[in-house]
């Protein structure tokens, strides 16, 4: 070898950087995997959707799936966990910290909803679970235990605080809870429905629908006085 010629780099002289490289492929490869299994349950449901599509769509073997989540089911919980069980953590979180009027709060708890699942894909999961429930019982017992349950506990407390606080009208709570939890069911639906159309002959701005929905529902629960007739803070 020539004196002038700096020597071949040897295989260690690359590892640490192409280690590093591995690595964090390495630690982003759950929330790709669980990225595909959204799409691909939301689009093609759960019963037509095939672990080995869900690899390939996130970029990695059939195995090393399995590496992370053994089985279609599991790959579903954990989606149903990634996508909503941790918004309703975060409403917890804003409803522990929340010093304002209940009205205010509920507000933000639906807008919160509406930024993290409703506008986004995740709420196809709910399509995808009134469809095949039937098919998927243990599934769908889960879906309750983790979304559903936890939901309706944290706006029921969120209710019976502004009751608490002579806020609201003393109501039927759990029936309160399906009045506010409705609308944001039919919107879901409305848009899921109506996105394979080519013409909307009924427009429908999410925004304003909820805007306008929650309106409705605070003025029939906020307790009114002379001087605040709608009940606002």
């Amino acid at each position: 070898m020539p004196l002038n010629q700096p020597p071949a780099a040897s295989p260690s002289d690359s590892a640490p950087r192409l280690t590093g490289v591995r690595q964090r492929r390495k630690s982003a490869r759950p929330h790709e995997l669980l990225e595909a299994a959204l799409t691909l349950f939301v689009e093609n449901g759960l019963a037509a959707t095939r672990s080995e599509d869900v690899a390939k769509l996130a970029g990695v073997s059939k195995g090393t799936l399995y590496l992370y989540y053994p089985s279609k089911d599991a790959l579903f919980k954990a989606v149903v966990q990634a996508y909503l069980t941790q918004v309703i953590v975060e409403g917890e979180e804003i409803v522990t910290s929340f010093g304002g009027s209940t009205s205010d709060l509920l507000q933000l708890l639906a807008q919160t909803w509406w930024s993290r699942v409703g506008a986004s894909k995740a709420s196809g999961l709910l399509m995808l679970i009134m469809s095949e429930a039937r098919s998927f019982p243990e599934l769908a017992q889960f879906y309750v235990d983790e979304v559903v349950a936890p939901s309706h506990d944290l706006l029921a407390r969120t209710i019976q605080r502004g009751i608490n606080r002579g806020e609201f009208r003393p109501m039927d709570v759990t029936s309160v809870v399906h009045a506010m939890i409705a609308p944001l069911q039919f919107l879901i639906l409305y848009r899921q429905c109506t996105s394979v159309c080519t013409a909307n002959p009924v427009p429908l701005d999410p925004e304003r629908f909820m805007s306008t929905q929650i309106d409705l529902l605070l003025r029939g629960i906020e307790v009114r006085t002379e001087s605040n007739p709608h009940g606002s803070p």
